[in-house]
């Protein structure tokens, strides 16, 4: 095994000397920084550094726990990312299942090109541009309510619940394009002989969507649902704390922006780094969660 190992080594070690790079980035920006997390379980002192620190143990996990915030930036946080991957998923299979009926490739080409460019916009100009957009004195929503009404509409960001709202499917415009091209991807596999015969056994498009389509990209739908739920607790910060202001904050404040709050603002980085920590476990245990039930349910899984 040695032997053979050393003779690939020598025969390919142009192919081997690629590797250098990628795992030297791994090991400096991935691993290395781990050794950071005792943070957590410390006193953390710019003098007494990582090492010198007083160890506490569990002390910050316990303080975030029976903090009032606690079930406040975890409610916040869930239904959000809920009710995100509820829409970021339902909005993308069906745009690409009625893409998928679309038989002219000119028009195609058009549609996916205009769908798929708001995805290039930057987080700080998409804001900008909601904020343009539904100034209720002198954006598009104020202006045309003033116009039927008579009279000027009240502040939308004002309203803690409508904070949601705004972000998800102001998301789900800019996103939904570039998520459905795997799906598009997927369903161009499609046998064409499968929708023939169910053409000629009488189906109607509806019923090959439902029966040829579908089925076809249901592994698909499913491998990227159990990678969504790795991340549901980690609701993107730029956007949400662009957003956020004190009359919103009741719904707006999540586990990112409460980290940035106590840590940076704060400087009480070993609570952030507690609350982190808690937060990337939990993605973990749901990812697995979500791994071992798509196994028992289905054929389909990430392992």
């Amino acid at each position: 095994m040695r032997k053979r190992m050393k003779l690939a080594l020598k025969r390919d070690w142009q192919y081997w000397l690629f590797l250098v790079i990628p795992l030297a980035y791994l090991l400096i920006f991935a691993y290395y920084p781990l050794l950071g997390l005792q943070i957590a379980f410390r006193n953390f002192t710019a003098k007494g550094g990582i090492w010198n620190s007083t160890w506490v143990g569990l002390k910050h996990f316990i303080n975030f726990f029976e903090s009032y915030q606690f079930t406040r930036v975890i409610g916040n946080t869930l239904i959000l990312s809920l009710y995100s991957l509820v829409v970021n998923t339902v909005i993308p299979i069906g745009f690409a299942l009625l893409f998928n009926c679309v038989e002219r490739p000119r028009f195609k080409k058009v549609v996916q090109t205009i769908v798929t460019l708001p995805h290039f916009i930057s987080v700080v100009v998409l804001v900008g541009i909601i904020m343009q957009i539904f100034n209720s004195r002198t954006g598009l929503y104020g202006i045309i309510l003033e116009a039927i009404t008579g009279s000027y509409p009240s502040d939308i960001f004002a309203k803690a619940g409508n904070f949601r709202h705004i972000y998800v499917w102001s998301g789900a415009w800019q996103h939904f394009g570039w998520s459905a091209i795997i799906y598009i991807a997927a369903l161009s596999g499609v046998d064409l002989n499968l929708h023939e015969a169910a053409r000629i056994d009488g189906a109607s498009r509806l019923q090959r969507v439902r029966y040829v389509d579908f089925p076809h990209i249901k592994s698909t739908i499913i491998l990227l649902l159990i990678m969504d739920m790795g991340r549901i607790m980690s609701v993107g910060f730029e956007k949400v704390f662009l957003l956020q202001n004190d009359l919103n904050r009741s719904a707006s404040e999540l586990i990112s922006t409460y980290v940035y709050q106590v840590g940076l603002a704060q400087s009480n980085y070993s609570y952030a780094t507690a609350i982190g920590l808690f937060n990337s476990v939990i993605n973990l245990i749901l990812i697995l969660a979500a791994n071992k039930l798509s196994q028992r349910v289905s054929d389909t899984s990430l392992w």
